[in-house]
């Protein structure tokens, strides 16, 4: 007779073996492994910087403009053009202000012809004066005589005055027309390049509320200037003089090296975020930086070379047991008030021996971000330190289904 089994009953046995193989992965006697992960203790460079962006402008540029009104004539100079100081780069039509020349020439020519007529007028009049006082003293002319004559060589005198200060004013006039018509002759006023032109020929330049400005001039294009804007958490670090360094993307293979110029105090404020304008001067000798180029600069706020460094990671790195401790210290330090251990650049690493992290205390010195500066001696270059671990746990048949990483 054949021995058949239920449906119900063959699933209790698969349940029941499953039960037992789960059990037994879990309480299963296991083991951890370590594995460190490190990183050696070199010598080289700890450099320090601040990184921002900024602008290529020249040193000096001045922004050539029209006093007077009137449309453009002629251009001497476009776009590139080296000028010298006092050369005409641009001409305003001179038809309009040369009329108004000739106007004050015949002004001040009335007035000085009218001077001429009162000056006549009042030699007579002072002859006259002067022979009805004698007349009078023979009793030939009476007082009244005498008396109106005087009064009319004294209003002679004071016309020829007045024709005397007509004259200075119709000067006065002349000269300003004369100015004006000079003015429309533009000159540059310094030696330079001309970086952008803002007018064509035939163009009317309106000069009578704000000064149109039609050339900008750079004064010497082989000495430029970054103008950068650092923020106020890193602006305190940063000094005149200090070395800078930047690349444009017109030559991603070339780093351009400078200094800094001035550190500007007046804040920039842009959507609540202040940041402060640090003038980086730079030579350009070969032409290759052009006006408005966008900059990445690099600002070195302090620099240490050839010295023992250790990665920074090894600073941050502890075993877990340590750091739980080092926790448990520190919490029962601020509970008793106490302050823990607040020495200078006090520290500790692990120095990886015989496959295990022995503690090593350093005095740390500078750091920018990447390697830490060690001021002591201890550590020679080469040195192997633990920058984190990895824990793996295995069950007795040594598999290792689970590994956690202690991040460093």
């Amino acid at each position: 007779m054949a021995f058949r089994v239920s449906k119900t009953t063959r699933r209790l046995t698969i349940v029941s073996i499953a039960v037992i193989v789960i059990a037994v992965y879990w309480f299963w006697p296991r083991s951890e492994q370590v594995r460190y992960i490190t990183a050696n203790v070199t010598r080289g460079s700890v450099v320090r910087a601040v990184s921002a962006t900024g602008t290529v402008n020249p040193v000096i540029t001045v922004q050539v403009g029209s006093y007077v009104s009137g449309p453009i004539k002629a251009l001497y100079a476009d776009f590139n053009t080296p000028v010298k100081a006092g050369e005409v780069i641009a001409k305003i039509d001179p038809r309009t202000f040369d009329t108004q020349v000739a106007q004050a020439k015949a002004a001040l020519a009335n007035a000085e012809a009218q001077l001429r007529k009162d000056e006549a007028s009042r030699n007579y009049d002072k002859l006259s004066y002067e022979r009805n006082k004698r007349l009078f003293a023979e009793d030939a002319v009476s007082l009244d005589t005498v008396d109106s004559v005087e009064s009319t060589y004294l209003q002679a005198e004071a016309q020829v005055a007045l024709d005397r200060a007509n004259i200075q004013q119709q000067q006065a006039n002349l000269g300003t027309a004369e100015v004006n018509l000079n003015y429309t002759n533009i000159i540059s006023p310094v030696d330079g390049t001309v970086v952008a032109r803002n007018v064509d020929v035939g163009q009317t330049v309106a000069a009578s509320f704000q000064t149109p400005t039609l050339f900008l001039i750079a004064k010497d294009l082989t000495q430029m200037q970054v103008d950068t804007n650092v923020s106020e958490s890193d602006i305190g670090d940063v000094k005149e003089g200090e070395r800078s360094e930047f690349k444009v993307d017109a030559f991603p293979d070339r780093t351009f090296v400078g200094s800094v110029a001035q550190v500007r105090q007046a804040p920039i404020t842009v959507q609540n975020v202040v940041t402060y304008d640090v003038v980086v001067a730079v030579p350009n000798p070969e032409l290759l930086l052009k006006p408005g180029m966008t900059a990445n600069v690099t600002i070195v706020t302090a620099r240490r070379d050839n010295v023992v460094r250790v990665p920074i990671e090894a600073l941050r790195f502890s075993p877990p047991s340590v750091a739980a401790a080092d926790r448990a210290e520190s919490n029962r330090d601020q509970t008793a008030g106490r302050e823990g251990d607040q020495s200078a650049g006090a520290a500790r690493v692990w120095e990886l021996k015989d496959g295990q992290p022995v503690p090593v205390s350093i005095q740390s010195g500078l750091d920018d971000g990447t390697w830490v500066e060690v001021l002591n001696d201890g550590l020679a270059p080469g040195t192997p330190l633990v920058i984190s671990e990895v824990r793996r746990t295995a069950n007795a048949s040594g598999q290792s289904p689970m590994a956690v990483r202690y991040p460093h």
